[in-house]
């Protein structure tokens, strides 16, 4: 089969199409005919290896799986023995492994039937960024509550404007001049153009996926009994990426009036389903073959919303 490889961390110019041998999926696994797959930071962490400490995971010195990608809608090619969730024929999407290639294995706990409203790379492109999404929300995230998404235009903080809006929260979403468009077409409220203006307002909850601002700025922006939610943090060092920040937050939590959150979400059924009704930002799809450029055009930000590769 074709996938996408690297066989060392770098840049996007590192990936290259190849051909492998087609996964045989264990008992409790299935096998997926990946018609979409999404393009996501996660990728892009173990394509570069950064920030350092992911390679403990990634693989040191090289990369320990040399296909990325998770997230992928397809349909079910084969069952292992133990699965009864699903059968061959099945449309399915969720997270896998090594998705980006014409086959996937994936755990039946991390898939659901696709619904006839989503075309593949639209459902390709929910898992990840959907559920982080999904917990960078609150139960507080109600009618009328004010939230600000910093790093709106991107995957995640494009899902959490269409999820606050779908709670009738009152949006304010920060992204860059190019990507004011696309955030208006999420449903944000109000935009501050970070390249022009400052962050202002008072509000119930910030979600931030972009950049790497003090706490002390945000929680500045917070009510008194407000709710910081963090995920992300790419412009960090090289060997944190942006973790000391999740750190920082999680040691003054207790001593603080304001609640600050940094979930770390591994996407799960129930997550699936609860975003199977959220219109689906996908913003640029690309043949598998130009996987190298979506992910250049993902690391420099030109990508608003959410990129699928297509098989």
């Amino acid at each position: 089969m074709k996938a996408i490889v690297h066989n060392i961390y770098g840049d996007a110019d590192v990936l290259h199409v190849a051909e492998v041998p087609t996964p045989t999926p264990k008992p409790t696994e299935v096998l997926v005919r990946v018609m979409a797959a999404g393009v996501d930071r996660g990728a892009w962490h173990a394509m570069t290896g950064l920030p350092l400490v992911s390679r403990l995971g990634f693989g040191l010195p090289r990369p320990r799986n040399g296909t990325p990608g998770l997230d992928l809608a397809g349909v079910v090619e084969a069952v292992g023995e133990q699965v009864t969730d699903f059968k061959p024929g099945d449309e399915v999407f969720g997270s896998g492994s090594s998705s980006w290639a014409e086959f996937a294995r994936a755990k039946p706990a991390r898939l659901v039937h696709k619904p006839a409203h989503l075309t593949f790379p639209q459902a390709a492109v929910i898992p990840t960024s959907g559920a982080t999404a999904l917990h960078m929300l609150t139960p507080s995230t109600v009618d009328d509550s004010k939230v600000l998404v910093i790093g709106a235009g991107g995957g995640v903080g494009s899902f959490t404007v269409l999820l606050a809006k779908a709670r009738g929260a009152h949006v304010t979403a920060v992204c860059s001049t190019a990507k004011t468009d696309a955030v208006r077409g999420f449903g944000a409220d109000n935009i501050i153009d970070y390249t022009r203006e400052p962050l202002t307002g008072s509000y119930d909850l910030i979600v931030d996926i972009a950049g790497n601002r003090p706490l002390s700025t945000l929680r500045a922006l917070l009510k008194p009994t407000g709710t910081l939610s963090i995920a992300g943090g790419e412009n960090g060092g090289r060997f944190f990426g942006g973790l000391e920040r999740n750190l920082h937050a999680f040691a003054i939590a207790p001593f603080v009036k304001h609640k600050l959150r940094a979930p770390i979400v591994i996407t799960k059924r129930d997550d699936l389903k609860a975003l199977t009704g959220i219109a689906s930002p996908l913003g640029s799809t690309y043949p598998l073959a130009e996987a190298p450029t979506a992910m250049h055009q993902l690391a420099t930000g030109q990508i608003a919303g959410k990129a699928a590769l297509t098989m």
